[in-house]
């Protein structure tokens, strides 16, 4: 096996025409390291807050390594592709994304924020997109039986990522943070494990028009799986609504709240399970 090295952008390839030479060579995507690679270096709050760049794990500062990579990786290299002009404005607006971690997208919402116009922010998340460096999700409409809204979700790809980018501040509570936080991870483990194990699902989010929702779906040949994250240590009746309104409308599909307590435990058809197990045994659940 030969590897070819480049040091050609995800975005310049994708946008230059070149060949890439369909159906002689194979796709693999690599992701940040997930808690089977990790094994005994796993320990979940520090992923939470590191995130899992596999150089996180022997740098002696890995803050300090996350705020150079976020310098010099996402700021500068948007810079040298030319893919931007006004540094000030991208740099603003990665930070008000950060706070569209794990949330509803509007972008119409953040240019008036940002006093950009909307195209311009468009752009923006493009371009953090091409590179790799964020995920938009769709919502999951297959034959909907409610009102689902049409907006996608955000995500940067790497919770330690995230957790750079974000400004932290005494008007900012650690709840929003941290539950964004544990999805992000999770979602990280959900695409590589999708990936590494060509399971071939498809990643969604479920949303109704009122508000009922559900972090993840998973629909592909395999079947159909619902996830929703809690980052409370205890499950309450509310924990279940949402996954309670999705298995009215799909009977068949397989459910999971994933929370950061100590023990599994299962509602009718609904397993619970803590955050370290549902990781370990992701493979085995999905396939």
């Amino acid at each position: 096996m030969r590897f070819l090295l480049t040091g050609s952008t995800a975005r310049g390839l994708r946008r230059s025409g070149v060949n890439l030479l369909a159906g002689r060579a194979l796709t693999y995507h690599m992701h940040p390291l997930i808690e089977q690679e990790l094994d005994q270096s796993f320990h979940i709050s520090q992923v939470l807050r590191y995130g899992s760049l596999p150089s996180i794990f022997d740098h002696a500062d890995p803050e300090k390594y996350l705020q150079s990579y976020v310098q010099t990786y996402i700021r500068e290299e948007v810079i040298q592709e030319g893919l931007i002009r006004n540094i000030s404005a991208f740099a603003r607006f990665l930070e008000t994304a950060s706070f569209s971690q794990g949330q509803i997208l509007n972008i119409s919402e953040i240019a008036r924020e940002l006093s950009l116009n909307r195209l311009l922010v468009s752009a923006y998340f493009d371009i953090l997109e091409d590179l790799l460096l964020a995920i938009r999700i769709l919502p999951f409409t297959h034959r909907a039986k409610r009102k689902i809204i049409a907006h996608q979700k955000f995500y940067f790809f790497d919770v330690g990522v995230y957790n750079a980018i974000r400004p932290r501040g005494p008007l900012d509570t650690i709840q929003e943070a941290e539950g964004a936080g544990l999805e992000t991870f999770f979602l990280q483990s959900l695409r590589a494990v999708n990936d590494y194990y060509s399971l071939n699902y498809s990643i969604f989010f479920w949303r109704t028009a009122i508000g009922q929702e559900v972090d993840f779906i998973l629909y592909g040949p395999r079947g159909l799986y619902a996830f929703e994250l809690k980052r409370s240590e205890k499950i309450t009746p509310k924990s279940l609504k949402g996954l309670k309104s999705f298995g009215q409308d799909y009977p068949e599909a397989k459910k999971f709240l994933i929370y950061q307590g100590e023990h599994p435990q299962y509602h009718g058809d609904i397993t619970i399970l803590p955050i370290t197990e549902a990781l370990h045994t992701l493979p085995e659940i999905l396939a």
